[in-house]
């Protein structure tokens, strides 16, 4: 839930870099929030809750949805691969499923902070 009050905080930043964490608790709050918003809507037999809740999502969703680009290395312009029918939908997925760049990168620092190596393991 930390997340996504911290995306919400951030109603509109989209620079910076967002971790997979991040990204991926927003999805799954929004989806819990758009759920619940659709019960009620569907209970009172109007349309007006989920679509008041979904309008107020936008602009956050769009937000870590850019920084979550931006760690992994990609410009926020990249969403728009989400025009190309079915390959771009696949690929965006691949992307917010893969692990950020480590230490920072032109978008900023590393968002999981520095990494701790461990001497045993060497």
């Amino acid at each position: 839930m930390d997340y996504f009050l911290h995306a919400l905080k951030n109603y509109a930043v989209f620079s910076g870099r967002a971790r997979r964490r991040e990204y991926w608790m927003f999805t799954l709050f929004q989806l819990i929030f758009s759920a619940v918003a659709l019960a009620i809507d569907y209970t009172l037999g109007i349309n007006l809750i989920s679509g008041i809740f979904s309008l107020a999502m936008l602009i956050p969703g769009l937000a870590v949805s850019v920084r979550r680009l931006h760690d992994v290395n990609k410009s926020g312009w990249f969403l728009l691969i989400l025009f190309v029918p079915l390959v771009g939908a696949i690929w965006l997925l691949v992307l917010d499923c893969t692990e950020g760049t480590r230490g920072p990168n032109q978008y900023g620092p590393d968002p999981k902070g520095e990494v701790e190596v461990n001497p045993m393991l060497y």
